[in-house]
């Protein structure tokens, strides 16, 4: 049985980028102050969950809590690290006959 990464990780890395998306978005086109200012805080709650969360995680790798640090797309790329990490640790150890 390997373990996938928290549920709640992976909505707040995947709400992270959206929302990073939806500011740069605003910003380049419309530039509405309404969007604005929802956008800018739901994407630092985001980022700060998404940081916090891979840095409480007991099985999480150091490349992993570096990657949680990177703004924007961190989340999604240390939620890569931990299911590359759970995958190896899941897959029995090839023996070899002798």
């Amino acid at each position: 049985m390997y373990l996938r990464s928290p549920r709640h990780l992976r909505i707040a890395a995947h709400a992270e980028l959206i929302s990073l998306i939806v500011m740069l978005a605003n910003v380049f086109t419309v530039h509405l102050k309404p969007i604005s200012s929802l956008m800018g805080p739901t994407h630092g709650c985001a980022y700060l969950f998404v940081v916090i969360a891979t840095w409480r995680l007991k099985q999480a790798p150091a490349a992993a809590k570096v990657l949680a640090i990177v703004p924007g797309i961190g989340g999604l790329l240390a939620l890569r690290q931990l299911d590359r990490i759970d995958t190896a640790r899941a897959q029995p150890e090839e023996v070899i006959p002798s």
